[in-house]
């Protein structure tokens, strides 16, 4: 099982790329008044069939040609579901696909939600043909991240640039602050 769900984020939205989706996502959501950490990631990629979507959460089932076992998801269905949450996939060939898990924010049993921005900024700067519209919520309190936007003052400057890697790490660090608090989630 994997020790943080930045990292659960972080194989769905490998997923989604490799599902050949445009844009990807992400939402992290803290309510602290209802004890609910909400995680959704949205994809336009190639969507599954009913069939699929039905068997994705079963770890024997994966539609890789390089292993017989996709471990990543069952995972994150277990995680949330094991803190009182909950977790849904919705799915579309042709149109892509969204998990939503839910995990209860106080439980016990919940992981932390680990290093995020780290994670969106590796997914930003590895994959340089994909967006990502990141969304960071507490409470009344959010931020968003668009890579379209940064795309349109960046112009032809990749993402994997150590000055614009650096500015993404940046931004999405004081962002979070700003909109946290600096909360441990």
């Amino acid at each position: 099982m994997m020790t943080e769900i930045s990292l659960n984020v972080l194989d769905v939205a490998e997923n989604s790329t490799r599902a050949g989706a445009a844009l990807v996502a992400i939402t992290a959501a803290v309510d602290t008044a209802s004890d609910l950490l909400t995680i959704t990631i949205a994809d336009d990629g190639c969507g599954m069939t009913e069939e699929q979507a039905a068997h994705v959460t079963d770890p024997f089932f994966t539609t890789r040609k390089t292993r017989k076992v996709g471990l990543g998801i069952p995972f994150f269905k277990y995680a949330a579901e094991s803190t009182g949450g909950s977790f849904t996939i919705d799915s579309t060939p042709g149109v892509g696909t969204t998990v939503t898990a839910v995990f209860g924010l106080s439980h016990i049993d919940r992981m932390p939600l680990g290093d995020m921005n780290g994670t969106i900024e590796t997914l930003i700067t590895c994959h340089p043909d994909t967006d990502f519209l990141y969304t960071y919520r507490y409470n009344d309190a959010s931020f968003v991240l668009d890579t379209r936007e940064f795309r349109e003052i960046l112009g032809d400057i990749p993402f994997d640039t150590p000055e614009v890697s650096a500015y993404i790490k940046e931004y999405l660090a004081e962002n979070k602050l700003e909109t946290d608090g600096g909360a441990v989630i």
